[in-house]
């Protein structure tokens, strides 16, 4: 894979870990129970502002609500609000310190809105180096692969793990970041060992219909939008893969393999 579609395939696969990252396991007040935030990120655009709107008058109604902060700020990135997500959780951080969900929240938020830096140093002082949560290493994870460092990355992804090996979305991201390499191969595998588990996402699906896409496997990628999408969207993603790779001159390579 050359470095220009080498970038295009980095950029499109920073989505998927974005989304998946945010819309990880996100611990209740305490830190000691978890709960699955909505997948905001599979969502039409319509259906995201309808999800913020949703959730701001929940917020309003209150606001120290630890887990309405977090279901509410995941909502604001997923609709590219991220910058009145990090403000909504850096006034939730004054009114609770000590909060692990809240931290964690706060660290996705500022990754969302390119901070990475300040992102990974709070994910650093909320992991527990006795007993590292896997969604907690799993955000570093991501926030690492957006950084560039993704050898760092996949350890963190394969420690995690260990404590969850049924984890769809350990699997899902560990599989993005073999794709913001070039290697294609790689991603696939982990993207498909990711579907076949518990908690797997439409996101997930349409990640692994897009590494297998870039592979010019189109027949294999559109059955499985087909499953997740419109037949209109199904054919703009499909276009846009064909296009990806018209530009980097490796369509006629494919049609010739045919």
């Amino acid at each position: 894979m050359n470095n220009s579609i080498l970038k295009t395939a980095r950029n499109i696969a920073l989505v998927g870990v974005a989304a998946i990252a945010l819309n990880a396991c996100a611990a209740s007040r305490g830190g000691g129970n978890h709960i699955r935030t909505p997948d905001f990120s599979g969502m039409t655009q319509a259906q995201k502002y309808a999800a913020v709107q949703d959730m701001s008058v929940k917020f309003q109604k209150n606001p120290r609500d630890v887990r309405t902060i977090i279901y509410y700020a995941a909502a604001l990135r997923a609709a590219g609000q991220s910058a009145q997500a990090v403000s909504v959780l850096e006034e939730a951080r004054v009114r609770h310190p000590k909060d692990r969900n809240i931290a964690l929240a706060f660290a996705k938020a500022l990754a969302a809105n390119g901070r990475f830096p300040q992102a990974l140093n709070i994910v650093d002082q909320t992991i527990k180096v006795e007993a590292p949560h896997w969604n907690t290493l799993s955000v570093k994870g991501a926030i690492l692969d957006q950084m560039g460092r993704n050898a760092e990355a996949r350890d963190l992804y394969r420690q995690a793990m260990i404590t969850a090996p049924n984890e769809a979305s350990l699997y899902a991201n560990l599989g993005l970041s073999y794709a913001m390499t070039g290697d294609l191969k790689q991603a696939e595998q982990n993207l498909k060992r990711a579907t076949t588990l518990p908690g797997a996402t439409g996101k997930i699906r349409q990640n692994l219909a897009l590494v297998i896409g870039l592979q010019g496997r189109f027949d294999e990628a559109r059955a499985i939008y087909a499953k997740e999408l419109t037949p209109e969207n199904v054919e703009s993603n499909m276009a846009y893969i064909r296009a990806l790779l018209t530009q980097q001159n490796r369509w006629e390579l494919i049609k010739g393999k045919k």
